[in-house]
């Protein structure tokens, strides 16, 4: 089905003149990212900047006592940190839905790219780091989509910072309400006891990075990082693209 998916965008291609994924102009002849996203949107993705909440990774307004938010204050996420290069507004989120829902993951390397500078300009500590893991999918879900978004970004950082990358270390043991349709509150429930860590992986004593798209609450993140710490890992960071 990917092959098949793959043909008929480049048909696509040929039959329509390619336009920008944000804003529909014509590229041809316009500076243009991946012939994907016009010069002039790509400028507009707003970027996360420091200081960043020590637990989240979001942008702190203020200067607030031990460097967290106040969200994160109220809540226990298992995670040790977590970082993104995007605020989720805007042109970055119109993007990540068409890679999400709309079937394009050919936008995979550009926005993978936006992970990989980040991870340099703010010289994350990628050398510690034994293991990229990307947040899974249920199976019902990846059959519809035909590709894990987690692992098309899992897959491009590994390989930019030369990175074992573990697809089948985590599971999604059962199919949840996507969490975009909850309220805050109700997320970290909805994702209780969802993802598991496959019995054929040792973890033990290992730093993990764990990829996924966008951070909101960080329930699905905490989730899988409370899996995989009690699979014996040691740091489990999280990298997303936005938050």
């Amino acid at each position: 089905m990917g092959m098949l998916r793959g043909f008929l965008n480049t048909l696509t291609d040929i039959v329509y003149p390619k336009v920008c994924i944000a804003c529909k102009r014509h590229l041809k002849g316009i500076t243009s990212v991946d012939e994907l996203v016009c010069g002039e949107c790509w400028k507009k993705i707003k970027k996360n900047a420091p200081p960043f909440c020590r637990s989240c990774g979001r942008h702190l307004e203020r200067p607030v006592t031990k460097s967290i938010c106040p969200a994160c204050v109220r809540k226990s996420l298992y995670f040790d940190r977590a970082f993104s290069p995007c605020v989720y507004e805007g042109v970055i989120k119109d993007l990540i839905h068409a890679f999400k829902y709309r079937g394009k993951d050919h936008l995979g390397p550009a926005l993978g790219n936006l992970m990989a500078q980040f991870v340099e300009d703010y010289t994350l500590p990628m050398d510690m780091m034994d293991l990229i893991i990307p947040v899974p999918l249920h199976k019902t879900r990846l059959r519809e989509r035909e590709f894990n978004q987690a692992a098309v970004l899992s897959s491009h950082v590994a390989g930019k910072f030369k990175k074992e990358m573990s697809p089948e270390a985590l599971k999604r043991v059962r199919n949840t309400k996507t969490q975009t349709d909850l309220q805050p509150d109700k997320r970290l429930l909805n994702v209780k006891g969802s993802i598991a860590v496959s019995a054929e992986k040792d973890l033990k004593g290992k730093n993990i990075l764990l990829i996924d798209d966008v951070l909101t609450t960080g329930a699905t993140c905490s989730e899988a990082a409370l899996a995989l710490k009690n699979a014996g890992a040691n740091i489990v960071f999280v990298l997303t693209l936005a938050n």
